[in-house]
């Protein structure tokens, strides 16, 4: 039988189509694109805002109208978040566990022909094990080593839907990114809903983690998907001083540049305490590439508030920006916050954030003309082979070069969103 997958929203979701896409393949089903007339649909659904949700929808509905007669499954966070979900032709509902049993799951329905619902009142309590050691076509690879999330931001609806911190057992980590790195490849990216706070819930930290992880032989970089500025503890900090297999690249969310605004969004730093943090790490790697995610036209941020975060991103100076309008969340606590901002400001905002974004992109890129970096060969098209180096640059060369092989390239001109190199 042919299955078609679609994942939407963030690498945790893509891992576990992945992973999914793997298991399948293993018993014998066709994988196939999503487009095509398949037997069986799944879908990985996002709720993490009201534009997810939307999609989310609009691809079940199109798979269901694609092939009345296949089955349609629906999983992940939009059904966790919509456990009463009924649209005709969706056979099979599964939350955020027993993602890992899909085969089973599907067995079961052919059997009986009767639609099956696995949805739990509190489904996340222990870490659902999955185990990857090839991505098909990709230069970098993915561990997913946490799921879950208990810092409760007041806009953000993924701690009900994806429960609370778990792990992923530390032997099976190292296992999985060894596997990856026999299987030839160099990069390997870390990835959860909560990354850093990985081993709340066992006798070892994110720290230990990394420190086992960057001597992998072998193993040539280790990128660090999302970090929250206070989990970038002095231990975290220290394996950063000392070793070089971690990428010159953290994504830390600041999510705003407003003291007023982070109180009401519930988050767990001032901006001085973000600021001190960001110059420590600087010290450690000055030219480090620093990305973040900011939410745009939050409830209660005024003119005058969303100017102040547009001028604290110029001053920390990140790398980019990912720019977020305010999405509503029902079960969230923002939405009891008055003074909601309307959706034409929210997106004026979001406009302004992003030149701002580019500009610092750029002035970013510039640093690095007429240095020696180093990329990952990701694929060779129209006469330039393009690839990422480690604080992500995206560099194109006018020149065939080796599938998965690093590189020495000097960067000659800035051509956005290029860097042109020789």
């Amino acid at each position: 039988m042919k299955v078609g997958i679609l994942s939407l929203g963030c690498k945790v979701n893509m891992y576990e189509a992945e992973f999914i896409t793997n298991l399948l393949s293993k018993a014998g089903y066709t994988i196939s694109n999503f487009n095509d007339i398949c037997d069986i649909y799944i879908i990985n659904t996002c709720t993490v805002t009201n534009t997810s949700d939307i999609k989310s929808r609009k691809m079940i509905r199109k798979a269901i109208k694609k092939n009345p007669d296949a089955c349609v499954i629906a999983m992940g966070c939009f059904i966790a978040a919509n456990k009463d979900i009924d649209i005709p032709g969706l056979d099979i509902i599964i939350g955020n566990k027993d993602k890992s049993k899909i085969v089973e799951i599907i067995d079961e329905y052919f059997k009986k022909k009767e639609k099956i619902k696995r949805l739990y009142s509190n489904e996340e309590k222990e870490f659902e094990d999955m185990y990857i050691d090839n991505f098909p076509g990709r230069t970098r690879a993915f561990v997913k080593i946490q799921d879950g999330c208990e810092n409760y931001c007041t806009y953000c609806i993924i701690p009900y839907v994806r429960g609370k911190c778990r792990s992923k057992d530390e032997s099976k980590v190292i296992e999985e990114v060894k596997a990856l790195v026999n299987n030839g490849y160099k990069e390997v990216v870390l990835t959860g809903i909560h990354t850093g706070s990985y081993g709340v819930d066992l006798e070892t930290s994110f720290a230990d983690l990394l420190e086992k992880l960057v001597k992998i032989e072998g193993l040539e970089r280790l990128r660090i998907s999302s970090i929250e500025t206070t989990e970038l503890n002095e231990d975290v900090l220290n394996v950063l001083r000392n070793s070089k297999v971690i990428v010159d690249h953290l994504h830390i969310p600041i999510q705003s540049g407003s003291d007023e605004i982070l109180k009401l969004m519930n988050r767990k730093y001032d901006l001085d305490f973000f600021k001190e943090k960001i110059n420590e790490i600087r010290s450690i790697r000055p030219n480090i590439s620093i990305t973040t995610d900011i939410i745009v036209g939050f409830p209660n941020e005024t003119d005058s508030l969303f100017e102040e975060s547009v001028n604290t991103v110029k001053e920390i100076n990140f790398s980019k920006l990912h720019v977020f309008p305010y999405s509503e969340r029902e079960g969230t606590k923002s939405m009891e916050i008055p003074n909601h901002i309307r959706g034409d400001v929210k997106k004026g905002r979001a406009r302004k954030m992003l030149e701002v974004s580019k500009e610092l992109e750029i002035s970013y890129m510039k640093k690095f003309i007429n240095k020696e970096v180093e990329i990952l060969v990701e694929e060779y098209k129209d006469g330039f082979s393009f690839g990422h180096t480690g604080n992500y640059l995206y560099v194109k060369v006018p020149k065939k070069l080796k599938h998965n092989d690093l590189v020495k390239i000097k960067i000659k001109k800035i051509d956005y969103p290029y860097c042109i190199g020789e």
